[in-house]
């Protein structure tokens, strides 16, 4: 038991039955058929939303659920609910008979259970109490200038030569570069370090934080040395499982997800407080954001995922790898009925194919993300299948510009960083037109 039930918020699923033990929704590693942990079992997530939005009740997984509270995990949470109610005088015959009334003093002590003095999630959209741009990347985004972001991943060693060689590449190319966060589960340079590194080179970095590395404690911790060495850019990510890394594998469930990580950061930098109260005397500066798929299985639940997240403080949106320009503007249709493109900055994830064998694979492995059989077609024809791949990207870019709700591309180079230059030049985007 977790002592910490959210079956009242979950159309009466549990989701600690996640391997991941995530409260807020689902990870971006998982098919609807298959858990990523568990590919036995279904997605725990995908259960309660197709559940909830049958009940229609999606609206109440919008509640930003808080962590586990560990000291309470082994104890049922229905006694609680029972002493609660006692103490208040609601089990009383006088007040049961007030059916109406009763049911509303029960929803405020569920409430209050769930949303304890140290959390207080809501359902609300929470904008930056400040105005003033954190980093280089908000500003340009704010002003309007079409933003590009890469990434770099830290080496698996503790040379900083070769990262530094790799970073020089990027410079005068780009608004700012993402530095991965143990990719695959796989021990690296720490992020903080290799974005400290960046700084050094020129290049404002987007320091990359999972729940699968960061408990609560370690996440407020690096959020003010971050800030303190002059990283302000953090993107919060579930993280690949554990159970990725060949072995031995690191425990589960996590003890965050994603839009914790963002509520507590949020608060960190706007209230000024840390998680257990205390105030914070020189808060971090942070802009905030998090990922999202356009081509995920329901747009429905994949916009309110996402809503989940901008209202829990996510400031830009960095995608999953979009191929399908067709089911973007679809997501982007989606997102601006529910009004959220105004309240985020959009980053189209770009990743240029150098063969057939890498689409299909993608295609059939990869959650989530969509490449059409007619590209996959075109380069198993090529005779030159680097070109037809760059031409591709080039082509989507360039309708990326002009796209209403688009802010920018994250371009992943996956091994083919050469490519970002000619891309960067032929598009004519604004990170080399500055040069």
């Amino acid at each position: 038991m977790c002592g910490n039930c959210l079956l009242r918020e979950t159309a009466y699923i549990c989701p600690m039955q996640c391997p991941k033990g995530l409260r807020n929704g689902p990870c971006g590693s998982g098919a609807v058929e298959g858990c990523c942990v568990d590919p036995t079992r279904p997605c725990v997530w995908h259960l309660i939303y197709e559940r909830a939005e049958a009940q229609g009740k999606l609206d109440r997984l919008l509640e930003v659920e808080a962590p586990l509270d560990w000291s309470r995990v082994g104890r049922e949470t229905w006694g609680t609910v029972a002493a609660e109610a006692r103490s208040r005088g609601l089990l009383s015959p006088t007040y049961l008979s007030r059916t109406d009334d009763w049911r509303m003093q029960m929803q405020l002590l569920f409430q209050d259970i769930r949303q304890p003095e140290w959390w207080q999630g809501d359902d609300l959209y929470h904008p930056a109490t400040s105005q003033q741009p954190a980093s280089g990347l908000q500003a340009s985004l704010a002003g309007g200038e079409f933003a590009v972001t890469a990434e770099i991943s830290p080496p698996a060693s503790a040379d900083a030569d070769k990262f530094r060689s790799n970073a020089g590449r990027l410079r005068d190319m780009i608004h700012a570069s993402n530095v991965t966060q143990n990719p695959m589960a796989t021990p690296r340079m720490s992020s903080v370090a290799c974005s400290a590194l960046l700084l050094e080179e020129g290049i404002e970095p987007v320091l990359q934080l999972t729940a699968r590395d960061y408990n609560r404690f370690a996440l407020q911790s690096e959020a003010l040395g971050a800030s303190a060495l002059g990283i302000h850019n953090i993107l919060c990510l579930t993280g690949d499982p554990p159970t990725n890394n060949p072995g031995p594998a690191s425990g589960l469930p996590f003890d965050l997800d994603a839009t914790q990580m963002l509520w507590i950061l949020r608060r960190m930098r706007d209230e000024h407080r840390f998680l257990d109260g205390r105030e914070i005397e020189s808060p971090p500066k942070l802009f905030l954001g998090a990922a999202a798929s356009p081509s995920g299985p329901n747009l429905l639940h994949e916009t309110l995922r996402l809503k989940k997240k901008i209202n829990a403080g996510a400031q830009f949106i960095q995608t999953q790898l979009v191929y399908d320009i067709d089911a973007l503007c679809r997501w982007l249709e989606a997102l601006d009925k529910s009004d959220l493109l105004r309240k985020t900055h959009i980053l189209v994830g770009i990743g240029p194919l150098r063969s057939a064998k890498v689409a299909r694979y993608i295609q059939e492995h990869i959650p989530d993300i969509v490449v059409p059989q007619t590209f996959i077609n075109a380069l198993e024809r090529s005779s030159n299948p680097d070109e037809t791949g760059f031409e591709f990207a080039l082509e989507l870019i360039r309708k990326l510009t002009v796209l209403p709700g688009v802010s920018g591309v994250h371009i992943m180079t996956m091994g083919w960083e050469e490519i970002l230059g000619r891309l960067v030049r032929e598009a004519e985007l604004p990170a080399f037109q500055r040069r």
